[in-house]
């Protein structure tokens, strides 16, 4: 089983949803997700916002973070996870945004990726990623590098919950 099946099998388990916001990816992760049968139990959808304005005004990301830093930033990512989240109204949200070439860009070189996790507790990590290869494989590995990052957390946050249902020991 995949890393995709096996979040989706989690989150149907738990009765948890899933958006996902994607820059560099360009759909590559809500199409891993819907190979997987039964994906629509727990996946919600996605935005694709290549675009950096679209970041802005679909996914909420802040306009000044955006004019400073460009969208190759680990705040960016966070803040994508966080508004995709709320925008699909999910659980759980994730994103994507980096440089996969063939030129830098915002000033980063090609292989720089940041993916993210934003949770139901609202707090998120985000994995500062340096890729090597050429486009398809900086963006194929920044699918399984999300993906495996949501995993660690849905598997943390069921440790967690373990932990408080057997009296915080």
């Amino acid at each position: 089983m995949n890393t995709a099946a096996r979040v989706l099998a989690l989150l149907a388990e738990r009765g948890e949803t899933l958006a996902v916001a994607e820059s560099l990816t360009g759909g590559l992760v809500a199409a891993q997700l819907t190979e997987v049968p039964g994906a629509s139990q727990s996946f919600r959808g996605s935005v694709t916002a290549y675009a950096t304005p679209l970041k802005r005004d679909l996914l909420g990301v802040d306009g000044t973070l955006l004019a400073e830093r460009g969208a190759v930033d680990a705040e960016v990512a966070a803040q994508m996870a966080a508004g995709v989240r709320g925008r699909l109204d999910a659980v759980w949200g994730i994103a994507t945004t980096g440089v996969a070439g063939p030129e830098p860009q915002d000033g980063q070189p090609v292989g720089t990726v940041y993916v993210a996790v934003s949770g139901p507790s609202g707090a998120g990590k985000v994995a500062a990623l340096r890729l090597n290869g050429d486009r398809e494989e900086i963006r194929r590995e920044s699918v399984r590098r999300v993906l495996d990052l949501l995993s660690d957390e849905l598997h943390g946050n069921a440790r967690t919950q373990d932990t408080e249902q057997n009296g915080g020991t």
